[in-house]
């Protein structure tokens, strides 16, 4: 059995790499656009996540199986968006002004 620590630093590693897939799937789909997003990369980076989800099952590696099993949605979702749009003219995404303070 490992210590504690070292399945809190996994879920801490899944955290980070599981949620920095969030802002390209929001961009994506606000923008209702794919344009920009390499399929092969995210093909390969999908295949790559399935085999570490697969490895993580056969590890029984909660960490691993909970961070690739979130992630692969995420990858598959942003291959499925542009494949929906594709086609399409990307929708212009307007993003708040900053607020001025004064003084």
């Amino acid at each position: 059995m490992q210590p504690y620590w070292v399945d809190l630093l996994g879920y801490c590693a899944a955290f980070c790499t599981t949620i920095a897939f969030v802002p390209q799937v929001v961009l994506v789909w606000r923008r209702r656009s794919g344009e920009g997003v390499s399929t092969l990369m995210y093909i390969v980076l999908t295949v790559g996540i399935a085999l570490w989800f697969i490895y993580g099952v056969m590890l029984q590696s909660w960490p691993v199986i909970i961070a690739n099993g979130i992630t692969l949605l995420l990858a598959l979702a942003v291959l499925a968006m542009k494949w929906m749009f594709r086609g399409r003219a990307p929708r212009t995404v307007q993003t708040p002004a900053p607020s001025r303070k004064t003084g």
